[in-house]
């Protein structure tokens, strides 16, 4: 995997470099156009890059292999900062869905392969121990895509006072983009407003119940909370029962892939499915993958969108637009595309821009006040570290959609459709929302 003049195998590093000694101790020149570039081999930006490829988040992962492809692309000829020509280095990394291999591995590339920037992406499970690793070997570290409450008050600030981080930082949605886009989606249809929620005992749905929940409350809805349950829990049948008894006719909750098929399989044996206009669920629901596999109890689940081909934005590190990258994944893949393809190509945007504007890309000390300071637009939007609400935190879009049955001859069988856009008003609304159990 070729980035720059460097790639990932260190016999490639080695053999290059005897190259060049045994050709000046024969006294050899190389040609023009090499000269510049060869002369500064030895100033190598190596980036880290770790994501779930494998395991129950393997969706968040699976299309970061093409993003990475059009990255390095994008780098072939290295990145010029302050006069300077680099070469770049990206070293990606499967954590299998596991927060202990998480952190072993921003250890690993942090120890063995001297990086210079870390980038995680998806999830707590990944993000955290990541930035907790990169954040005690004063690393700089960005992320993106979970909860920005999740990924800050998660790992031990406190409300009202200074952060505690100086290396790690993140972008992206936060509950007030959740409660925005939610009050927004769930006024288009009429409900009783009566909400069955189901918040898993891990680090989103506790900020999420802390947070979310009384924010709904007090715009009128009636939380039904059957209590926090554990990742991996086989039988849902007394939370189905309450949700039932309750009559909730909006459902939302925050769940991994496994445990909702689990669940909204066991809610349509047992009728639940019957009484739900609007199942609103988050972490999954966001790839066709994982709703295709619900068969027909998948058409109209409604989900939230941190990215969609429709976003109005490019990506300033390859000059792709949305449309572009999604149709370039199709044509590669034969796969239909997904919205991880943006905050990917979004977290590689806003890593690559810091570096510029360090100045000095191999001191992690401008790098870290390089992303404290930065702004700039990437694939998912604005990314700006100077306003957020709390020091090391960009807040960013998270925008209503539904999956629906597509068109005959759209080549996949559903379509994904924005369908509000209250937290970025520039993106466009394509479709109605249907009720669930229309």
């Amino acid at each position: 995997m070729k980035t720059g003049l460097m790639t990932t195998s260190a016999t490639a590093r080695i053999s290059r470099r005897d190259v060049l000694r045994a050709g000046a101790a024969m006294g050899l020149t190389l040609p023009l156009g090499l000269q510049p570039a060869m002369a500064q081999a030895g100033d190598t930006l190596r980036v880290g890059f770790i994501s779930p490829i494998t395991g129950p988040l393997a969706g968040f992962g699976k299309t970061d292999g093409y993003v990475l492809e059009q990255a390095r692309a994008a780098l072939a000829s290295g990145l010029a900062i302050g006069g300077k020509t680099y070469a770049v280095e990206i070293l990606d990394r499967d954590t299998q869905s596991n927060p202990s291999i998480a952190g072993q591995l921003a250890k690993d590339l942090i120890d063995n392969e001297a990086v210079d920037l870390m980038l995680a992406i998806s999830t707590p499970e990944t993000i955290n121990p990541v930035s907790d690793a990169c954040e005690a070997a004063g690393v700089p570290c960005l992320s993106t895509v979970m909860p920005w409450e999740a990924w800050y008050f998660g790992r031990g600030a406190e409300p009202g006072k200074l952060s505690p981080f100086k290396w790690s930082f993140h972008f992206g949605f936060g509950v007030d983009e959740f409660y925005r886009a939610y009050v927004s989606q769930w006024g288009l249809i009429e409900t009783n407003k009566k909400v069955g929620v189901m918040y898993p005992n891990d680090a989103d749905g506790n900020a999420i119940r802390a947070v979310l929940a009384p924010k709904l409350a007090e715009a009128g809805y009636t939380i039904v909370d059957p209590g926090p349950y554990e990742t991996g829990t086989a039988d849902y049948s007394a939370q189905i029962a309450l949700f039932r008894q309750e009559g909730v006719e909006i459902f939302n909750s925050f769940p991994i892939p496994p445990d909702f098929a689990a669940f909204w399989r066991q809610a349509a044996q047992q009728g639940l499915h019957k009484q739900i206009k609007i199942v609103q669920v988050a972490k999954t629901g966001l790839f066709p993958s994982d709703i295709e596999a619900l068969g027909e109890l998948g058409v109209n689940i409604a989900s939230a969108a941190y990215w969609h081909r429709d976003f109005p934005y490019s990506s300033p590190l390859t000059g792709l637009d949305g449309k572009g990258l999604a149709a370039g994944y199709e044509a590669a893949s034969g796969q239909q595309w997904t919205q991880q393809l943006g905050a990917t190509m979004s977290l590689l945007d806003a890593g690559f821009e810091a570096l510029k504007a360090s100045a000095d890309p191999k001191s992690k000390e401008a790098v870290a006040t390089a992303i404290a300071g930065l702004q700039t637009v990437t694939m998912i939007g604005k990314v700006d570290f100077t306003a957020g609400p709390v020091a090391n935190v960009s807040p960013g879009p998270i925008i209503g959609a539904q999956w629906v049955k597509a068109a005959e001859g759209a080549g996949f069988p559903l379509d994904y459709v924005v369908t509000e856009n209250a937290t970025d008003p520039a993106v466009p609304v394509a479709a109605k929302l249907q009720p669930y159990n229309a």
